[in-house]
């Protein structure tokens, strides 16, 4: 089988195992359905997520003029403390940031290979969680915007990491903590206007990924550099796919890239 189309981070569904799914502009496919099966990706063009002209991706998804103007890419997103919609202030698109900015926004641990403190809408609860592939997460503050949340984030970085241990969490290489005891141990680092934004305390939620193999060690797949890759599929974590050969291939990195996908 062959379908063409341009790669976008893979949407997920959270059951017993998390489903993963490939959508494109005519058809979709169920990753999970790819385990054990042979695959060849080929790059073919670009497609920028944003003008969607055939032009080099710069990061993102987007092209380099597009990542340097579209609100979509303002350096909020990555860094949630700069943002100003909650004083009328504008970036690129004031009317856009604030749709996205003035919504309730998650403080969150999550466990991936090592605790990380994050932020994310409430909407995207638990799809953060599963795209930065944590086998458990618990959220601590629920806040009515994007700025307090990333206060609060920033002022939790002291004592928490903010990034994730990627071929850790590729090959399993993980600890479980007890994420409310850990999360207790924090809350007296969060900023004073933003404590009234402390949740009650609930249970971790946990994770399962459809692995059937993992690595002792990754190589990663970069299709700007080797534009075609073959290989049997073994794992889906994160937005990672992950080959027999030890090959890891990461999704949200090859955004934008139209792809030709034979499956054997």
């Amino acid at each position: 089988m062959l379908v063409t189309g341009t790669l976008r981070k893979m949407q997920t569904e959270l059951q017993e195992t998390v489903q993963y799914y490939w959508v494109f502009k005519d058809n979709f496919i169920h990753v999970n359905q790819l385990l054990d099966k042979n695959i060849h990706i080929k790059h073919v063009a670009n497609e920028c997520l944003n003008c969607g002209l055939d032009k080099k991706i710069w990061r993102q998804g987007f092209c380099y003029d597009c990542f340097t103007s579209a609100p979509q890419a303002g350096d909020w997103i990555m860094k949630p403390e700069l943002s100003r919609a909650h004083l009328d202030e504008e970036d690129r698109d004031l009317e856009y940031e604030k749709k996205v900015q003035l919504k309730p926004h998650i403080v969150y641990l999550a466990n991936s290979s090592n605790v990380k403190v994050g932020v994310t809408r409430k909407t995207q609860v638990p799809t953060r969680w599963i795209d930065q592939g944590a086998h458990e997460a618990i959220a601590i503050l629920e806040t009515p915007n994007r700025y307090l949340a990333g206060i609060a984030e920033v002022a939790l970085k002291d004592h928490v990491a903010d990034k994730t241990n990627w071929r850790k969490m590729l090959t399993n290489d993980i600890e479980d903590v007890d994420l409310l005891r850990f999360r207790e141990s924090v809350i007296e680092h969060i900023p004073e206007e933003a404590k009234e934004y402390i949740l009650a305390p609930e249970n971790e939620m946990h994770i399962n990924f459809p692995v059937l193999q993992y690595p002792a060690k990754v190589k990663t797949v970069n299709l700007s550099k080797t534009p075609e890759h073959s290989g049997i599929v073994k794992g889906i974590k994160g937005q990672y796919l992950i080959f027999e050969d030890g090959h890891v291939m990461n999704v949200r990195s090859h955004e934008g890239y139209v792809v030709d996908l034979m499956i054997d």
